[in-house]
């Protein structure tokens, strides 16, 4: 059998070498945490050697940077599109408002749903505040701010009463960071739990944004 040639990824996986270490490092730092986490660990993951993790993505640091950046760069992509749907909707009343609410939220659960290791890399990080805290102001707070625009927006058009934007889009985050942890410490689909915590969402927001008293 031909040995392996030092660098290159073991057969049967075509992504790119980066693409292929920033996902073994993802899903072991998901599970690990920042310390326990070496390269050695890393490239053993990905089938790659020493070299070629530090090749692709430099330092232990700068790995942790890449795989939240990499994360970042698939919300926002997802985000910013359904924001911009949420955007034309806002000055249409408060029902459009709520719907386009409903949309965005969705798009948000869908997709921590989809990639359950965000949340655990998230929580990782959260564990040591103080640490690594400008990654939660290069990786997180864009896509707050986005939200929180598409609500004050919306309240600034008399569409709903939204006092503390920041207050809620932090809540909705947190609240569905505890669904996937939730939904990964069953056994089965968790079909059950996915409907029923996206209609708890819907009567969330339904809740907090009441119709105007006549």
């Amino acid at each position: 059998m031909p040995r392996r040639r030092p660098g290159r990824p073991r057969r049967g996986d075509q992504r790119p070498t980066r693409d292929l270490v920033l996902a073994a490092a993802t899903a072991l730092f998901a599970e690990r945490g920042f310390d326990a986490v070496g390269l050695r660990d890393v490239a053993a993951a990905a089938g790659v050697d020493v070299a070629t993790v530090a090749h692709h993505t430099g330092t232990k640091a700068e790995l942790y940077d890449a795989c939240f950046a990499q994360v970042f760069t698939a919300e926002r992509e997802v985000l910013v599109a359904a924001g911009e749907r949420a955007r034309a909707a806002l000055a249409a009343g408060r029902g459009e408002a709520l719907r386009a609410l409903h949309d965005l939220v969705d798009v948000f659960v869908d997709f921590l749903e989809d990639r359950p290791e965000t949340t655990a890399l998230w929580l990782r990080r959260w564990l040591e505040p103080h640490r690594h805290a400008d990654l939660d102001q290069r990786y997180a707070a864009p896509l707050y701010a986005l939200v929180e625009e598409l609500l004050a927006a919306a309240a600034a058009d008399g569409a709903l009463v939204e006092p503390a934007p920041h207050v809620t889009v932090r809540s909705l985050v947190w609240a569905v960071h505890g669904h996937v942890v939730a939904l990964a410490a069953q056994d089965g689909s968790g079909a059950r739990e996915r409907r029923e915590f996206r209609a708890f969402v819907h009567r969330f927001l339904d809740g907090l944004y009441p119709p105007a008293a006549p």
